[in-house]
């Protein structure tokens, strides 16, 4: 069912001239013309806000961060409506200028699916973060798209409910970023992604128009459409989710294996079998060694200021990183670290999770799967520092490093594939190991994280961080054309952004494509909503951010 209406209000003027005026420059007559149009909508050019809207949190920005470099992609200015109706009015002047916007959440993408340009408007909507309606009794929550991810849940607790969705980013991440990235939680495999529970979205399309998208069991379904679009076909304004209620038991379990082929077999019997824990990690060895200890450092010889030795040793040793790829992957890798690790947790009323956990237990344990039950402890320190990796990023880039993750699925007749030579491109260029965290009965997602350092100096990329920036750039572009070559996706639930774009066309075909750019025609005919956004045909898939004058392969 779709509902729509006009935006109220006459057209807003165009946008002006630019004006000189140091690092800071901007369009002037921006936002003067925007605030004398609509003069109660907050709204800034200020050059510190232009600064920090011009960027998401692409692991391939913080190169440029830490090379001292401000930001190259400032926007004209950004502004904070505080209902659909001044979205809407917005989204209309921006289509009758032909001015471009992008809409902004919290800012915690990972794919540069916000680089704005000087003349883009930043559309942050964290001021429209009310609940509409509370449904108890059907478990429902029409939810503005602006509201943050830890105080929604927490507020549902406080009334016996959950809605699920527990993704790593929960303390830095909006409704509408959910929606927008199609993103998904670690208790996808009990609640589902995001996708699994939206069940209608208010959006504005790019004339203007406010419409109420609902989801159909029956004929055409536009939600799925708007879900992962990354602000590319509508603002979403607000959505209505599903709920459930808090689970007041839980049940925990940890299992070791030979290795990760054994353990993703586990997790295949498992969801087969009918079981659905809401938490079910494989750890490759590595990264098991990682899950067995459980906690984050604070401080540290390495954690801040100017990298010391233990950095430098480091730097050395990842410069390398084949052959230390190779021998922890092998048998004695594995042996040393003790193996892959899977942890699960089961949710729910009752006995319930027990008796979930009793035949994953009886599953598990019998002879081809190979399984060694290691007791509850190491899922229940996965559980207390379930949010910890995501301050774990900065102390690698101030050792001079970097570090990024790269989530991608298939089917489980190409898993094994998939695994092999997505480890193996990445392998050959910076250190990698892998985690799989998001599991269903016909596939599973592989979610790999990898180091690396500077490599050789190469023509336009002398300094430490620019040849930083070329090792990365390699092994991107091997890792996403492993992907594809090995019948995988190239995103599970970061989405695609700019950084992955250009290798759209190699996983959706020459159709998919036209699929996709005729929807946003039909959405948003002068492609005003974050133009250059999830558009296969991007020159390159890698902007120069850092160092524009460099030579991209």
């Amino acid at each position: 069912m779709v509902d729509t209406k006009r935006a109220e209000g006459a057209p807003l003027p165009v946008l002006g001239a630019t004006t000189a005026g140091g690092w800071g420059a901007a369009p002037s007559s921006s936002l003067a013309e925007l605030t004398r149009a609509l003069p109660d909508i907050r709204s800034s050019s200020d050059p510190a806000d232009r600064v920090a809207y011009a960027r998401d949190l692409w692991p391939r920005h913080h190169l440029a961060v830490r090379a001292g470099n401000v930001a190259e992609h400032r926007p004209a200015g950004i502004v904070w409506p505080e209902s659909t109706e001044e979205v809407a009015r917005i989204i209309r002047w921006a289509h009758d200028t032909e001015t471009p916007v992008v809409p902004f959440g919290a800012g915690s993408g990972v794919c540069a699916g916000v680089l704005p340009t000087k003349r883009m408007i930043v559309l942050d909507l964290k001021r429209m973060a009310r609940w509409r309606r509370l449904d108890e009794r059907a478990r429902t929550l029409d939810v503005e798209a602006g509201h943050m991810g830890l105080p929604l849940e927490e507020d549902l607790n406080r009334r016996g409910l959950t809605l699920g969705h527990f993704p790593s980013s929960i303390l830095c991440s909006t409704v509408g970023g959910w929606v927008a990235a199609r993103s998904a939680g670690q208790c996808s495999g009990k609640y589902g992604k995001i996708e699994d529970m939206v069940l209608a979205l208010e959006c504005v399309t790019g004339t203007g128009q406010i419409v109420t998208l609902r989801h159909r069991t029956s004929g055409p379904n536009l939600v799925p459409l708007v879900v992962g679009s990354e602000g590319t076909l509508a603002v979403v304004t607000s959505a209505t989710l599903r709920l459930h209620p808090k689970p007041p038991r839980r049940a925990f379990a940890a299992f070791s294996f030979p290795t990760t082929e054994h353990g993703w077999e586990a997790m295949r019997a498992m969801f087969q079998a009918g079981l659905r824990p809401a938490v079910a990690r494989l750890y490759d060895p590595f990264d098991a060694m990682l899950a067995r200890r459980g906690a984050v450092k604070k401080g540290g010889a390495d954690s801040g200021g100017t990298p010391g030795l233990g950095a430098a040793a480091l730097r050395n040793l990842l410069r390398r990183p084949g052959a230390i790829n190779e021998l922890l992957e092998g048998s004695f890798g594995s042996a040393v670290l003790g193996g892959s690790l899977l942890i699960v947790i089961f949710e729910g009323e009752g006995d319930a999770p027990d008796q979930d956990l009793d035949r994953a237990r009886a599953l598990l344990e019998g002879p081809a799967m190979k399984a060694r039950y290691e007791g509850e402890g190491p899922a229940q320190k996965w559980l207390l520092h379930r949010y910890s990796v995501s301050y774990r990023q900065a102390p690698v880039f101030a050792a001079g490093l970097f570090s990024d993750t790269m989530e991608v699925a298939a089917p489980w007749s190409k898993l094994g594939a998939l695994y092999d030579g997505v480890r193996r491109a990445l392998g050959a260029h910076v250190f990698v190991m892998a985690h799989m965290s998001h599991a269903y009965p016909d596939g599973c997602c592989i979610y790999f994280s990898f180091a690396g350092t500077a490599g050789s100096a190469e023509p336009g990329r002398e300094g430490w961080d620019a040849r930083c920036e070329a090792t990365y750039d390699r092994a991107w572009r091997a890792a996403l054309a492993a992907a594809v070559e090995a019948g995988g996706t190239l995103a599970h639930h970061h989405g695609a952004g700019r950084s992955k774009a250009p290798r759209l066309s190699s996983e959706l075909g020459d159709a998919g494509v036209a699929t996709v750019k005729a929807l946003m025609r039909a959405f948003d005919p002068k492609g005003i909503l974050n133009p250059g956004n999830l558009v296969p045909d991007a020159p390159t898939p890698y902007v120069d951010d850092a160092h524009p004058k460099a030579v991209v392969e």
